[in-house]
């Protein structure tokens, strides 16, 4: 591949945009991949101002669950690796990870709008 004569066209670069948002938030923040992060990550409890509990999730405290549990905890982190998987399928072969760009771009797209809407109207 020469990486000279890479070209992205805006329309490609926004479902690579909208792909890696969908993609991100999944791994990161939706309960459906929990399943992934609770090796990597633990529950502290903690009493706050007003002598309620607070649970939080924080990454393990050492060796390689800390370093991915980091990386899981970090949103800007993961959305990087995420970013890079998605070229790396689409430049090696475009035909069959097309449609898998495609699905989490809609995804994307339909969540903005979801969470645009549910603002506008105070949910």
């Amino acid at each position: 591949m020469d990486m000279e004569n890479i070209e992205l066209e805006m329309g490609t670069f926004l479902l690579f945009v909208l792909a890696s948002f969908r993609l991100t938030r999944l791994i990161v923040f939706d309960k459906i991949t929990e399943f992934i992060r609770r090796p990597f990550m633990e529950e502290v409890t903690e009493m706050d101002e007003k002598g309620e509990e607070v649970v939080y999730i924080v990454p393990k405290s050492r060796g390689i669950r800390k370093w991915v549990g980091e990386l899981l905890a970090c949103y800007w982190c993961t959305g990087i690796w995420v970013s890079a998987f998605l070229l790396l399928i689409y430049y090696i072969d475009p035909y069959v990870s097309t449609p898998i760009l495609l699905l989490f771009a809609i995804a994307g797209a339909a969540s903005l709008i979801e969470t645009v809407i549910g603002k506008l109207l105070g949910q």
